[in-house]
């Protein structure tokens, strides 16, 4: 059964925002990096945003530092990624990951990762 699930995708004009939600179902979020990376069409998959194991901290890529902003809720077993100021290039298959008691969320590293949701941005 999937592990984590992603949420909150869709179609929204440049400029605009969106937040995407990945809840997990079968283990703890807490215990891991948890991460949300993305993948455009012709393009490898990408770490776009990271909270490291026990850390307070983000870590951002370059392409969305000062737009998005990686929560996570240990209560709710959830992570979340605001993403504002959206622009066309941010078209993407985003995905949540998670890394067991990382300090930084490698792609090759992820313990599990959900089906991905759409984003598209366009006017």
């Amino acid at each position: 059964q999937l592990q984590v699930v992603e949420s909150g995708g869709g179609l929204v004009q440049p400029g605009g925002s969106l937040r995407l939600s990945c809840a997990a179902s079968t283990f703890a979020l807490e215990d891991y990096a948890v991460g949300w990376f993305r993948q455009a069409p012709g393009k490898q998959r990408e770490e776009i945003a990271c909270i490291p194991y026990g850390g307070t901290y983000q870590n951002y890529a370059d392409s969305v530092k000062g737009r998005f902003t990686i929560s996570r809720d240990n209560t709710k077993n959830t992570m979340s990624l605001q993403m504002n100021s959206l622009k066309a290039e941010d078209t993407a298959v985003y995905y949540c990951g998670a890394v067991w008691r990382a300090a930084a969320c490698v792609i090759t590293s992820v313990n599990y990762w959900g089906r991905g949701t759409q984003v598209t941005v366009s006017s």
